[in-house]
């Protein structure tokens, strides 16, 4: 029985963990348009599950640059969720342009400030965050 209940919460969080990389990836590419102004903040709570199997969840993300000639300097951000009492983790990467940057943060489901954060600054830099 444990087995089942493992892989229910494993593909709980393997959904969850793609459905914020993806939000992620919408909300770097939406500031990152020519017609959208230096200054503008945006912030996105992507609607995902507070509990999974009744146990909350952390995420984190590291953002690292692509050796890869062929991709144009992009960057991947390496997205975690880890079910907090549980210990099961998920990964995700989303791919991201040269001007992106990350603010070290954490998702924490079951918080109000449940979200992705992002700012376009005057050069052109996106930087992204968890939380507000």
């Amino acid at each position: 029985m444990n087995f089942w209940v493992d892989s229910r919460r494993t593909l709980a969080l393997q959904d969850a963990t793609s459905h914020l990389g993806s939000s992620i990836q919408q909300l770097y590419l939406s500031l990152n348009h020519p017609t959208i102004p230096a200054d503008t903040t945006i912030k996105n709570s992507p609607r995902l599950p507070p509990f999974i199997e009744n146990n909350y969840y952390k995420g984190k993300a590291t953002l690292r640059p692509v050796l890869e000639p062929a991709l144009n300097s992009s960057k991947v951000l390496e997205v975690t969720l880890t079910l907090a009492t549980v210990g099961t983790t998920a990964n995700t990467s989303v791919i991201l342009g040269p001007n992106a940057v990350w603010q070290e943060s954490i998702f924490i489901s079951s918080s109000s400030n449940a979200c992705v954060s992002a700012q376009k600054f005057p050069n052109g830099t996106i930087s992204l965050r968890f939380g507000e």
